[in-house]
């Protein structure tokens, strides 16, 4: 795949040929470190706030800000325009990681095409589970769950779903996830607005932002 990835890169303008290829390795790198971060924190019993952050930014962020850079060195745009570009899909890539987090948990099965409860069942420290834990009450309801695997579809798993959930939703983490997962839209708003866009250009880069939060799938 790696070697697809590098001959659908061939076609890259030689101007920006150098710049392209080294944010592609960069960025190639960074998912398979966000990737084994994401798999490492299932063990663990603490994980930072700010570690989550960075493992998803890792994990799916680099991906979107990437693309949006990349296309602009090939369009010829001055590095400061590449720097909003990045932002822009940076932050995207984070509110739509928070999104991803949020219906696992809270979602509709029927829209998210996968059981939901998934990253309970198997102990995700996600950012809603991050900030349960960093309460008394809610710490007490994770350790008592955390390392018990249920058989998908069982009483005892969708036991395990009621009782995390509700513990989460007890820590307004639900709440906090989405005052974040708002924040980082509108940073990636603001990059917007350090590039000169037409008027449909910028409502529909506004729009798709938009979008990350209200999907339900």
């Amino acid at each position: 795949m790696y070697t697809l990835a590098l001959e659908a890169l061939e076609g890259t303008p030689s101007h920006a040929l150098a710049g392209v290829l080294s944010m592609f390795n960069t960025t190639a790198r960074e998912v398979c470190e966000g990737q084994q971060s994401d798999m490492a924190f299932e063990s663990r019993d603490e994980v930072a706030v700010d570690a989550y952050v960075e493992m998803i930014r890792l994990k799916t962020s680099v991906l979107l800000a990437a693309s949006a850079a990349m296309g602009a060195m090939c369009a010829g745009a001055s590095k400061e325009r590449v720097e909003a570009w990045y932002a822009y899909g940076l932050n995207v890539g984070l509110a739509f990681q928070i999104q991803d987090d949020l219906l696992d948990t809270f979602g509709e099965s029927g829209s998210t095409g996968k059981q939901v409860g998934g990253d309970i069942l198997s102990d995700k420290k996600t950012l809603l589970w991050l900030t349960t834990q960093a309460q008394t009450e809610g710490r007490e309801v994770l350790e008592t769950w955390t390392g018990v695997q249920p058989a998908s579809g069982t009483d005892r798993a969708e036991a395990k779903i009621q009782a995390v959930r509700g513990a989460m939703l007890a820590a307004g983490a639900d709440r906090l996830a989405r005052e974040r997962m708002a924040s980082h839209v509108e940073l990636a708003v603001g990059a917007l607005g350090r590039l000169t866009l037409s008027d449909v250009a910028a409502t529909w880069f506004v729009g798709l932002a938009e979008h990350v939060t209200s999907r339900s799938h």
